[in-house]
């Protein structure tokens, strides 16, 4: 007589919702009803999992148990660890079908799989705008609420994101880890990098799509570009009132009222009643013929 094995002896349950089998169904159906029945007491964020919540409050204590035995890093769960130790074997296991682009999570390859698809399934209440993950929408809410939740230590500036305040940092410790390969340039970003190689290469990938004319980045070049079209002009002289395209056009224009502020008014020269009477010619006697 065969005796079952463990799995075999699992009991599989048909989700009625969605048709898939589940062996804690239980679980599952929290994602269909919505139910957060594990709640954190230092900040009050439910969540559908017990795991979850453990996880959750290692981001309270601080708590680090999993280290990465080649950089000695630490993370807050397995699964984090796993992913960070790809960036030492260079394992990356899931692969884009479209384009064959190549992810070390996949949650990396499903945010990446929205390029090609377009899903921008997370919306702003707010104002309507929709984003591919999670992070994006948590992150432009705080342009509506004026959050900014990451400070620098070193100048008291805030920033809305972690990212910001990493990019910040480093123009206080002079720190420029992206490298031109052309010219050896460094920079802060790798934006930045991608930015600059495009005056080596010539690429303009960004056109005006009113006169055609190409740009080689979007927030800047083609942005002011457009003003042209548009007839926007967003910053303001506080001195007149005159309205700029740009702020380095605003700056300029506010030199002339400095100068002007602080030009020596021309002295002038007042001269005396008797000084400023014209010369009195000699008369000229009068000859009676006889």
């Amino acid at each position: 007589m065969l005796t079952p094995t463990h799995e075999e002896r699992k009991t599989s349950f048909k989700c009625d919702t969605c048709g898939k089998d589940f062996n804690e169904l239980t679980v599952h159906m929290r994602t269909h009803t919505g139910e957060k029945p594990y709640s954190c007491k230092t900040c009050g964020k439910d969540f559908r999992h017990q795991s979850s919540l453990l996880t959750h409050m290692r981001t309270h204590t601080g708590e680090r148990p999993y280290s990465c035995k080649t950089c000695g890093k630490d993370f807050r769960t397995t699964s984090a660890l796993t992913i960070h130790m790809r960036t030492h074997t260079g394992e990356k296991p899931y692969s884009c079908k479209t384009c064959g682009k190549d992810f070390r999570s996949t949650s990396a390859f499903t945010i990446h799989m929205r390029t090609h698809t377009g899903e921008k399934p997370y919306s702003c209440k707010t104002c309507g705008k929709t984003f591919r993950f999670h992070g994006e929408l948590t992150i432009h809410t705080r342009t509506h609420t004026g959050e900014r939740p990451y400070p620098c230590k070193k100048c008291g500036r805030a920033f809305r994101n972690n990212r910001e305040l990493t990019i910040h940092m480093r123009t206080h410790t002079g720190d420029k880890p992206y490298l031109c390969a052309t010219c050896k340039k460094r920079f802060n970003t790798m934006s930045d990098v991608k930015r600059h190689m495009r005056t080596h290469t010539g690429e303009k990938p960004y056109p005006c799509k009113t006169c055609r004319k190409r740009f080689n980045n979007i927030n800047g070049d083609l942005t002011v570009h457009m003003r042209i079209h548009t007839g926007e002009k967003p910053f303001t002289c506080k001195t007149c009132g005159k309205r700029f395209i740009t702020m380095s056009d605003t700056n300029r224009h506010m030199r002339i009222h400095h100068l002007n502020k602080h030009k020596e008014p021309a002295i002038k020269t007042v001269s005396s009643p008797q000084q400023s009477a014209s010369p009195t010619r000699p008369r000229t006697p009068t000859v009676i013929e006889p």
